[in-house]
């Protein structure tokens, strides 16, 4: 059932405006929690899709509470990867619609078990001036803001002024020459910081410590540097678990402990 928030959220303080009307769908507890907004890309390279992924994860595993827009991408990978118990999605519509339409299980999910907001009354379609302000508030709800792929001249770069204007800090994936030009330029310009290691990341921002690797049948199995395929035929359901989590790496198709 679609409710309209009553009480005051102290770090929407950090908009040009306090939203007059603010509607949710789910558990405004997750309000109460440490906050971090992941951004990007509708069409991150498959390093940027692993590493939000593991980064989503592992900062969801340490207690904080993920971010970002729903749409395709970035943030549809974000989360995912934290669990729809430990996200909040902030809509661009009213929330008697689900957009994107392709993401409508996935928004479905954070409505049962995890958060949905939108500043927009029910019937209120998709603008392009929606997507702004909704812009505007995932920064606004997070004690930092993460880039993890944009191109220049991209929307998740007017995400990122808004951050700069409410003095936020600004950190981004490392990436090569001519890949995420945007995250390039802030780190050449010293507006963000990189994130080199996600675990010393996780350690500094996490609120309680990610949980230590567990001796189980399927980690003793990945010893013996199996193959992808045999884990997966084996395991179905713990080898995509553990890639999320970083427990695992793949290379030229084998498996190895991290």
């Amino acid at each position: 059932m679609i409710e309209e928030i009553n009480f005051h959220i102290v770090e929407l303080e950090s908009m040009k405006k306090y939203p007059k009307e603010l509607y949710c769908l789910g558990d405004t507890s997750l309000l109460e929690r440490k906050k971090i907004s992941i951004i990007g890309s509708r069409k991150p390279n498959q390093y940027a899709r692993e590493k939000t992924q593991e980064l989503a994860h592992k900062l969801a595993s340490a207690g904080v509470c993920i971010v970002s827009g729903g749409a395709i991408g970035v943030d549809a990978l974000s989360h995912k990867a934290a669990g729809s118990e430990n996200t909040i999605i902030v809509a661009a519509t009213g929330l008697d619609k689900r957009y994107p339409a392709i993401n409508s299980k996935l928004i479905e999910d954070v409505e049962l078990k995890g958060l949905v907001l939108s500043q927009f009354s029910k019937g209120s379609p998709s603008t392009r001036y929606n997507f702004v302000l909704r812009n505007e508030l995932v920064v606004a709800l997070g004690d930092i803001l993460v880039v993890t792929y944009a191109d220049l001249n991209s929307g998740s770069m007017r995400s990122v002024e808004y951050a700069l204007k409410m003095g936020k800090e600004i950190y981004v994936l490392a990436h090569r020459i001519g890949e995420s030009e945007a995250t390039n330029r802030l780190l050449l310009e010293g507006k963000a910081k990189a994130i080199y290691d996600i675990n010393l990341f996780v350690k500094e921002f996490g609120v309680s410590d990610v949980v230590e690797k567990k001796s189980d049948a399927f980690l003793e199995f990945c010893k013996s540097h199996p193959t992808y395929d045999a884990a997966l035929k084996k395991f179905p359901s713990r080898v995509f678990e553990a890639e999320l989590s970083g427990e695992i790496e793949v290379v030229n198709g084998l498996i190895s402990l991290t």
